[in-house]
């Protein structure tokens, strides 16, 4: 089960307020605030779709890039015995830690099919 839409390349979330009684997301990857919504599950992706559309459309106009800019590095946080043992692996494999990040991240994202929330939890 997955709880968002894809188009052209943006993810675009899924969510419902049982108060409004609607449908809503916003658009991620971006460099700016873009939500839609829908009274049905067809009227959200659509007009997710025509928020895309009408989102890279006023980019171009502007002469603004539309994807949001990452800069290649980011902490991350882990238990002090999985930085153990990735350290340790770097080591016997003769790289450093960012090496081993770099595979594992690769690994996850050409394998995404086989990744589930469920197995992304660490225990």
């Amino acid at each position: 089960m997955k709880n968002y839409f894809e188009y052209k390349g943006y993810i675009g979330s899924v969510e419902f307020s049982a108060d409004d009684r609607v449908f809503f997301g916003k658009i991620h990857g971006i460099n700016d605030l873009i939500t839609f919504e829908g009274a049905s599950v067809s009227e959200l992706e659509d007009a997710f779709k025509e928020a895309v559309i009408d989102y890279l459309a006023t980019c171009k106009e502007l002469g603004k890039n539309p994807d949001k800019v990452y800069k290649g590095s980011f902490n991350v946080r882990v238990s002090e015995k999985l930085h153990y043992d990735t350290a340790l692996l770097a080591k016997k494999k003769g790289v450093n830690l960012n090496e081993v990040v770099k595979v594992a991240l690769n690994y996850i994202i050409k394998h995404e099919e086989l990744v589930s929330k469920e197995n992304l939890s660490v225990h």
